[in-house]
């Protein structure tokens, strides 16, 4: 019988696993979007629909499920497939705290001693707002809950500090996300996007790769979930991987383990390096979007293929002969819908797609849509992710920008500036 996979969720991150699974697997994505409909079936479940997914997975007989977005993970999707015995790539419900609780996070970096910002936690304003008043240094403050990615604010002043405390506490402008915040050093240096692909006890790194929030040019405006992403990122060199390795990841799969919670899934540690020494901003328990649209392009699954690697993972056995390894170099540029990150326009009709793409450039679909006469439409903020592989990464940014700049639609926006740091370095 035939090996199919149930990719969950609806973004590039999806679309992108779903292309790469597909070489082994027959793929069913819940609830995709208009470009995995071209290429494979898609299942119109929520992805908080977790008695829907079971069933669907159940219906399928599916031999894994792949889980691409937080929310379910939080909310113990994991935990129901196992609980009918069928196998899933992610973490448990108690392991996906350290994404769905900044404060469970930075007290379980603290316990082991992994290093990170000095930080404190709050749930009364007032005491948030005595902290922020008699501090010395820059702050960032963040949600303790899922923003989507947006619930960080990197404070230039104690005022803006002190609106991000109110807005998030207050006014819940995150929901219940903002009940409590996290108030941390503003860390100096470059970030990078470093994950593991963890057993549970054992983990086998991807090529490290660099994302870019801000929405403009220069880093410039409001954070938003990712604007473009690059890989391998020159920061993370082979000396700051060993480092990362030993006094990040270990620990972290020794203390989720001691603590009777062994972490089974993709770890994502976003990393600040300041002169070759890095330390943990966040972990993420699932793969970044957009960071999965460049490590699908640029890895290579030596000893097998994704679907070995995922349901190694899963099953909590890592081959020990499979490692991923890597030639050249990826970039990929998110095409955003008017208004984004705020209100988004949706609803336009997308020109230039009909081009399929190739082994070098290829796009994923994430915010879209297909109308009953076919017309591919905007149904979100981040609409599409355009991906590039080349020997170099300036040849990947050309062929990806180029491919970009054939694309259209009304209020689309995107930065022209994917990689410039590495770019500037001569990368």
């Amino acid at each position: 019988m035939e090996t199919r996979v149930l990719v969950v969720g609806s973004g590039a991150r999806e679309h992108a696993l779903a292309r790469v699974l597909a070489k082994q697997c027959d793929v069913v994505c819940a609830p995709g979007n208009a470009g995995t409909a071209l290429s494979f079936r898609n299942a119109n479940v929520p992805i908080d629909d977790l008695a829907g997914i079971v069933a669907l997975a159940e219906r399928e007989k599916v031999s894994l499920v792949v889980v691409g977005p937080e929310l379910p993970l939080t909310l113990g999707l994991v935990d129901a497939l196992s609980a009918k015995g069928i196998l899933a790539f992610g973490p448990s419900k108690a392991a996906a705290q350290l994404e769905g609780s900044k404060a469970f996070m930075k007290r379980f970096l603290k316990r082991h001693g992994i290093p990170t910002a000095d930080f404190a936690v709050f749930d009364d304003v007032a005491a948030a707002e005595a902290y922020v008043r008699a501090a010395a240094r820059p702050l960032v403050v963040k949600t303790d809950g899922l923003a989507a990615g947006k619930g960080v604010v990197v404070a230039t002043s104690t005022e803006q500090a002190l609106l991000a405390v109110r807005q998030m506490m207050r006014d819940r402008i995150f929901g219940d996300a903002g009940s409590t915040v996290i108030i941390e050093e503003l860390l100096a240096g470059e970030e990078a996007s470093f994950h593991v692909l963890c057993d549970g006890e054992r983990g086998i790194a991807l090529p490290a790769a660099q994302d870019h929030k801000r929405v403009r040019d220069l880093d410039q405006g409001p954070n938003t979930g990712g604007m473009g992403a690059y890989a391998p990122a020159p920061i993370v060199t082979p000396e700051v991987h060993d480092v990362v390795m030993r006094t990040v990841v270990e620990p972290t799969l020794a203390g989720m383990k001691s603590e009777g919670t062994p972490f089974r899934g993709v770890l994502f540690v976003g990393l600040m390096i300041e002169a070759g020494v890095p330390r943990v901003l966040e972990f993420n328990v699932r793969f970044g979007d957009p960071e999965t649209s460049v490590l699908m392009a640029l890895s290579r699954i030596e000893g097998g293929g994704w679907y070995d690697l995922l349901a190694g993972a899963a099953r909590g056995e890592l081959p020990p002969s499979m490692q991923a390894s890597t030639d050249g170099a990826a970039l990929s540029v998110v095409m955003a819908a008017e208004g984004y990150p705020a209100s988004v326009r949706t609803g336009d009709p997308i020109q230039g797609l009909d081009d399929p793409g190739n082994d070098q450039v290829h796009v994923l679909h994430a915010g879209t849509s297909r109308r009953d006469d076919g017309t591919v439409v905007t149904s979100g903020g981040r609409v599409l992710n355009v991906v590039a592989r080349a020997a170099s990464l300036q040849e990947a940014a050309a062929l990806a920008y180029a491919r970009v700049d054939a694309i259209h639609w009304p209020g689309e926006h995107h930065r022209r500036d994917i990689g410039r740091l590495a770019l500037t370095k001569g990368n």
